[in-house]
């Protein structure tokens, strides 16, 4: 197994974590009451998942929950970041609560305290609820921001007295833009510039989930954007325009209004639904940290109907819109092809520093991590993740109030559109059998994770 030198050191208190999904590991999905969710829906049409898998099983984490809570033990994390199932706890979105649905969350929560380890619980991960969806509008429709706040209310009612950290949302640019812009996402819809009211409610559930939340005494409230820096084509006045649009629609977009209480474009803000100025109040509720998902940089240019085959998130970008996004030359590729740039991150966390200033409040990377198909023996995986952590410290150092970092993912997983096809997980699953196997990555962590313990 490949060890590197050893890993500077980051402070005492440093929150060490692993990330994981519920409809990415948990399977079971019509189990103890469990209602639909959009996903379901999407993965059952036939080409929307590139290898033709369903989540239906997933890695059967609901009925393995106590081994996968050992591995993490045995791993020696502080914290688990897992979602719960919105459709799990409200089959119709609202109503009638699924009082088993939180039965389970309960149990693992209980178990993950047993073990020294700190929950840390996203409320919402993309798996809305598919009548909340088709019979409601789903996040296009300004209810759906009320009916989801109701639902974290109902979570944190059950679950807050153990809670440690709590997310909102994860990534609401993805699903704006791959769910409801480009269609590569569920629910699938190809709407484009019109898809602009689901950032806007979805920031809106995020505002009043974290009144919902402070009303039920949650001291640690957060959200998970995904974010990388943008870096023009060229030099040119149309690559540079191009890079900053895209930089505002999936970057500032979703942190200007949360840190700042505005949109970074009056255009944009001109295009969102209700009363905006009254609903930025609301989104900007304070929050006692930030969570940055950290994956690579994009690199973009003016549109080119010849060149535009450039990926976001693995898809190719339609040739309507204003900008292209380029490989990033130079650059080994994980098995998604994404650029591997460790010195984003830190480039990152600088931009934010500069952007946002005394606004910014400490700094959590809740994702960061890569795929690769290797059964156990990942050194790139082990490079990686030595990497991206000695650029984190470089950022720390020079200023960045960084408290924790948490490693995507705990175990290989239902990779959205993908699949069964990428592995992000430090633990192997044979999809066939559901046998975790342990990677030379998780041997590797957790001999960085005790020597940290021990200086």
């Amino acid at each position: 197994m490949t060890r590197p030198t050893t890993l500077p050191e980051f402070p005492e208190g440093f929150l060490w974590g692993v990330s994981t999904s519920a409809f990415q590991i948990e399977g079971a999905v019509d189990e103890d009451g469990r209602g639909p969710a959009t996903w379901d829906a999407f993965t059952a049409e036939p080409g929307r998942v590139k290898d033709g898998t369903t989540a239906r099983t997933a890695t059967g984490h609901y009925h393995r929950w106590r081994e996968d809570v050992a591995l993490m033990k045995d791993l020696g994390v502080g914290a688990y970041r897992f979602s719960v199932a919105w459709p799990r706890v409200f089959p119709s979105g609202g109503g009638e609560l699924n009082v088993r649905g939180l039965d389970f969350y309960d149990r693992l929560v209980d178990a993950l305290a047993e073990s020294g380890i700190q929950p840390v619980v996203t409320l919402y991960h993309w798996d809305t609820p598919l009548p909340v969806e088709e019979e409601r509008g789903g996040w296009l429709a300004r209810d759906t921001a009320r009916l989801y706040a109701e639902y974290a209310d109902a979570v944190a009612g059950r679950l807050g007295d153990r809670v440690a950290h709590w997310i909102t949302l994860n990534e609401p640019a993805e699903l704006t833009l791959l769910g409801y812009g480009l269609g590569e996402h569920a629910p699938g819809k190809r709407l484009l510039f019109d898809a602009l009211p689901v950032a806007h409610h979805q920031l809106l559930g995020h505002g009043l989930a974290v009144q919902a939340l402070r009303a039920r005494g949650a001291r640690s409230i957060g959200i998970a954007n995904s974010h990388g820096p943008v870096w023009p084509l060229s030099g040119g006045e149309e690559d540079k325009g191009a890079a900053e649009l895209y930089d505002v629609i999936t970057n500032r977009m979703f942190a200007d209004p949360v840190l700042l209480g505005r949109y970074p474009d009056e255009g944009l803000a001109a295009m969102l639904p209700g009363p905006v100025e009254d609903d930025l109040k609301t989104i900007a509720e304070p929050l006692d940290w930030y969570g940055i998902n950290y994956y690579q940089p994009t690199l973009v240019g003016a549109p080119d109907p010849v060149e535009q085959a450039g990926e976001f998130a693995g898809i190719g970008m339609p040739a309507e819109l204003p900008f292209g996004i380029r490989e990033i030359p130079g650059r080994e590729r994980t098995g998604f092809n994404w650029a591997v740039v460790p010195e984003g991150l830190s480039e990152t966390l600088r931009i934010f520093r500069d952007r946002y200033g005394d606004r910014l409040p400490p700094v959590m990377i809740t994702e960061n991590g890569c795929a690769y198909p290797e059964k156990t023996e990942d050194a790139r995986r082990i490079a990686f993740l030595d990497g991206h952590l000695r650029e984190l410290r470089v950022a720390m150092d020079d200023g960045a109030d960084v408290r924790g970092y948490f490693v995507w993912s705990l175990m290989d997983n239902f990779e959205w559109a993908e699949g069964n096809s990428q592995r992000f997980g430090l633990v192997h699953v044979d999809y066939e059998t559901l046998e975790r196997t342990p990677k030379d990555s998780y041997r590797w962590l957790r001999d960085v994770l005790r020597a940290q313990r021990e200086r």
